[in-house]
């Protein structure tokens, strides 16, 4: 991408909001990631940035399902409702290996599931493959940006 890529993290988990952020320093992936503790949170920013012009909404979302006030399956299901926020491709990165949670998410259209691995070099391997196809082989749909005037 040539410019940074916007990430919105939808986590509750510290630990792993910390191990990502790290992942993906060491990936040498550039972005700005701004962070959603729960799932009420997020859906509140992306609702109001959708309404303000689009201002400043993510390139990408990556998105727990176990996520207090509102789950994962939730927020996904909000998001591709919502016209102006469908296209942001939305990657579920979860503990779960469940069948049930992998169908339920792609059957509200997450863009991938990713079982997040336990083992820290097998996280950072996963975060660099995350980077070769999500931000340096696949093209994201620009984002509209109004301009007032």
């Amino acid at each position: 991408m040539g410019q940074q890529a916007k990430i919105l993290l939808i986590e509750d988990n510290d630990g792993d909001v910390l191990l990502i952020k790290e992942a993906l320093q060491e990936a040498r992936i550039e972005c700005v990631m701004e962070i959603a503790k729960d799932g009420s949170e997020a859906i509140k920013l992306l609702t109001e940035r959708a309404q303000n012009n689009k201002i400043n909404l993510p390139d990408l979302i990556l998105l727990d399902i176990n996520l207090p006030k509102q789950n994962g399956h939730e927020v996904l299901a909000k998001i591709k409702k919502n016209p102006s926020l469908k296209r942001i491709p939305v990657i579920v990165l979860s503990t779960s290996s469940y069948d049930s949670d992998i169908e339920k998410a792609y059957d509200l259209h997450a863009n991938c599931y990713i079982v997040k691995p336990l083992e820290v070099n097998s996280f950072l391997q996963m975060v660099e493959s995350f980077k070769t196809f999500w931000l340096a082989t696949v093209k994201l749909p620009k984002q509209m940006h109004y301009e007032e005037g």
